[in-house]
């Protein structure tokens, strides 16, 4: 199951054995009549309001505080009636309460037509002392107070909010005074003051944590979403404004988080709007809605993601027909993401964040959709990461479960619900070793498993991403979370349509929290938000420019610069890791990716600096330093546990050997980490290439790693050349091997390797190109005969003797000083022609 619970609030456990140990043991027995104890309420402090039946058929009110794990008894009524709402003030002084005194049928059979059908009481309960009706009408009513911020002293003014069945609601003003023995009384002695908070609702919903209303009113074909925000300073205003194509037949009012009256969810096969409202801390805003589907053998749902300026409809294919009563989807806020829940059928989690690619949303059916316990009909979430189970009375905090989602991640066969998992474990559990050392060996094993996303990348990525977005606000819409432009898969059984919607519109000044960043998110849409997000295109063209100007010209200032963002990013790094390398990596200077490094240290400050301008150069320059040292971190963290994982010592530079299964898995790795790297252009840890060519060396035949070297998977290093040079014995195998690899060296380190190489065959090579750079001389002009200095024992060789005489004459015209290279000249040319000449007559030279 992937989503866990665990129960913070159960009334048989936690309320029942309170009620049995005070003589009030007629609530134990819920055979006869199983609303006799049920949950009326959940406060902001996260209090707990329950409502049972005395032994005298009383209806008492009672309090659970979770902190304490206390019960305390409120209020008493002395006959027996239905509770529908009930709120208690953040000082405990005041109960609101509305109720039913009859049904329809018993107010005909006892003549009480004149008799409103509901009552709202406002009662002082500090101590229980006078009650106040508020409203006595024939249509429901519901009751909640406001709570001020947390902390606030206490205050001798409450407000309530009414909700009206008559589709309006209203915020009465209550101020209370304390009298002798810390006695608490209602100070208005007439009329509460009172004020209209909104009028033709059809919809409402109440955010207790943040204390937000919102509703819906009805306009032509469509609706109009509106959100009032509620301050601590007792002021009220509409804040929010969105059109939302919902078409509402209802002529109910539908209320959600404004109590929780068991008898009202009883009712499963009510046809009223399923809509809820969910925000996130990062400012998310979603509307998921149920609709109604004219087949018996599908579903449909939708949600608007409000801050992204569309909607998506997704129709589901049951697996088997469920009955009309039971086909409603359940919708709770799991913050990062919206869970959509259909017992028996799926689970729907979708990604708020970044909902644009379905490949980020996870969709589950069978074993792995399961909820235990969950009836889809009485659940609600009145907070977040909260589900309430209004059918037994139990409250569950909901969480992703860590240990499934990595079975998911393991068992999958799927691309799409890989993806997912890899996302969801990345983003949603943040940084934790443990959990990231299995996803690096679920990715070790699975590299050729996944083919629509390459999942070296997608680790790197979003573990960047979760890592660096803390960092600072709006970080979040500048860095890449994905490695994907576009996802053309599908989720068998769901098909999705998206439409574009109006973003909402936003009435505030000086706001913070979350409507400062849903104002954030909606500027970002408004301004193309994909072209935000930081990308490596110019990178590779760059890269490419600087290392083929740094081989042609001398190193400019800005080149300069370049290589100190990568100097200091390499010393960024070693601060955060003090202990010795496992891994011999950063162990060397790799120019290459140096420029690189630096270069993209560059980029990605001048992308931060055009829209992060408010944060300040200084910060700047730690969060672009942070970034690339991580990215170079991850890279090692991936090394660091295959090798682990495959028991390799700490230097395998040893070619004398061939290489272990071992060793092969890890240079397989390697390769897919330098294919993922060379895919987003980014840079890797200094020592990588070599590590990667000397395990290419060991596990690979001569002609597999001449391959790999022609198509440039190995890329051919100063340090493992000369290692190799001087490790290999002068069999043929291993001559073969050496020419192989100095043949294939860049000009400029091959100059450098064949100064060092004390071999016939390099000893060949260097006059081959000396005669090669003496007759292109040759050729652009005429030189005066000289008589060059010869052997001290004649070698009476015509064709030798002709060559050398000709070459002479072009070196004592004088050569550059670049042209220039230490014991090689027309002396050095014919020594090395004898020798090689005897070697092929099988003759000894001497």
């Amino acid at each position: 199951m992937l989503l866990h619970l665990v129960a913070e609030f159960d009334l048989q456990r936690d309320v029942v054995p309170w009620l049995a140990a005070r003589g009030w043991a007629a609530a134990l027995d819920t055979s006869e009549n199983s609303s006799a104890l049920y949950i009326v309420n959940v406060e902001r402090n996260g209090k707990i309001i329950y409502t049972w039946k005395g032994n005298q058929r009383n209806t008492h009110i009672g309090l659970y505080d979770p902190q304490t794990k206390q019960n305390e008894h409120l209020y008493m009524f002395e006959r027996d009636i239905h509770i529908i709402s009930c709120s208690i003030n953040n000082e405990r002084t005041l109960l609101a309460v509305s109720f039913r005194q009859y049904t329809e049928e018993e107010r005909v059979s006892q003549l009480l037509q004149s008799v409103s059908k509901y009552l709202t009481l406002l009662i002082e309960i500090h101590p229980i002392n006078n009650v106040r009706v508020l409203k006595a009408v024939d249509s429901c009513v519901r009751v909640q107070f406001l709570y001020p911020v947390e902390g606030r002293n206490t205050s001798t003014e409450s407000r309530l909010l009414l909700v009206s069945e008559d589709k309006y609601i209203e915020q009465f003003e209550i101020h209370v005074v304390a009298e002798e023995e810390q006695k608490v009384v209602i100070q208005n002695s007439g009329q509460l003051p009172r004020a209209r908070v909104a009028d033709d609702l059809i919809w409402a919903q109440w955010d207790m944590m943040e204390q937000r209303l919102f509703y819906m009113v009805p306009k032509e074909s469509k609706s109009t979403l509106k959100c009032v925000q509620f301050y601590p300073d007792e002021n009220f205003n509409s804040i929010l404004e969105s059109h939302l194509d919902v078409s509402v037949n209802d002529t109910q009012l539908k209320l959600v988080n404004f109590g929780y009256d068991y008898c009202e969810y009883q009712d499963v096969a009510s046809k009223s709007l399923n809509l809820q409202v969910f925000t996130s801390k990062a400012g998310g805003l979603c509307v998921c809605c149920s609709l109604a589907s004219d087949s018996p053998d599908e579903i449909t749902y939708s949600i608007y993601f409000l801050h992204k300026g569309y909607n998506k409809t997704f129709t589901v294919s049951l697996e088997r027909t469920v009955s009309h009563q039971l086909k409603e989807v359940a919708f709770v806020n799991l913050d990062y993401y919206v869970a959509a829940y259909l017992p028996g059928q799926f689970l729907h989690l979708l990604n708020i964040q970044h909902p644009d690619l379905l490949c980020y949303s996870l969709f589950l059916t069978g074993e792995d959709a399961r909820i235990d316990t969950l009836q889809n009909y009485s659940i609600r979430s009145p907070l977040m990461s909260t589900v309430l189970d209004c059918h037994t009375g139990s409250m569950y905090a909901v969480s992703i479960s860590e240990r499934a989602l990595l079975h998911l991640l393991q068992n999958s066969k799927r691309d799409s619900e890989r993806l997912a998992a890899l996302h969801c474990a990345l983003l949603y559990f943040q940084h934790t070793e443990d959990l990231e050392m299995q996803i690096i060996w679920w990715i070790s094993e699975n590299l050729s498993t996944c083919h629509s996303f390459d999942p070296i990348q997608e680790f790197i990525i979003a573990s960047l991403y979760c890592r660096m977005c803390p960092e600072a606000h709006n970080l979040d819409k500048l860095l890449p979370y994905t490695s994907l432009l576009d996802w053309i898969g599908i989720i068998p059984g769901v098909t999705c349509a998206t439409d574009i919607i109006p973003l909402p519109v936003l009435e505030f000044q000086n706001s913070k929290d979350f409507w400062k960043k849903l104002n954030s998110n909606l500027e970002s849409v408004k301004y193309a938000e994909p072209h935000l997000h930081y990308h490596n295109n110019v990178l590779r063209r760059e890269w490419r420019n600087l290392s083929e100007e740094r081989e042609e010209r001398p190193t400019t200032a800005y080149l300069r610069n370049i290589f100190e963002n990568a100097r200091k990013v390499l010393s960024h790094l070693d601060t955060w890791d003090s202990e010795e390398r496992l891994v011999p990596l950063f162990q060397e200077e790799d120019c290459q990716q140096q420029l690189l490094m630096g270069l993209m240290v560059a980029q990605l400050k001048d992308h931060l600096m055009r829209h992060l301008q408010y944060v300040g150069k200084k910060k700047i320059d730690q969060i672009v330093l942070d970034y690339v040292a991580n990215l170079l971190n991850l890279v090692h963290q991936i090394m660091k546990e295959v090798w682990r994982r495959h028991h390799l010592r700490s230097c395998i530079f040893c070619f004398n050997e061939r290489g272990s299964a071992g060793e092969f898995a890890v240079f397989h790795i390697m390769s897919r980490i330098l294919e993922a790297a060379n895919g987003m252009c980014l840079p890797l840890p200094p020592g990588f290439h070599t590590l990667h060519l000397g395990l290419g060396v060991r596990c690979l035949p001569l002609h597999t790693l001449l391959h790999y070297i022609d198509n440039g998977v190995l890329h051919l290093t100063e340090t493992c050349v000369r290692r190799l040079l001087k490790d290999l014995d002068d069999t043929e195998k291993n001559e073969k091997l050496k020419f192989s690899i100095v043949m294939r060296l860049p000009e400029a380190l091959g100059e450098k390797i064949r100064q060092v190489w004390n071999h016939p065959i390099n000893a060949n090579l260097m006059a081959r190109k000396y005669v090669k750079l003496l007759l292109e001389k040759l050729e652009n002009r005429q030189c005066i005969r000289f008589v060059p200095e010869r052997l001290s024992v004649p070698v009476e060789f015509l064709p030798l003797n002709y060559l050398t005489s000709m070459l002479a004459e072009v070196e004592n015209q004088g050569m550059q000083p670049h042209e220039k290279q230490d014991h090689v000249n027309v002396r050095f040319v014919e020594e090395t022609a004898l020798q090689h000449t005897m070697t092929l007559l099988g003759l000894k030279y001497s």
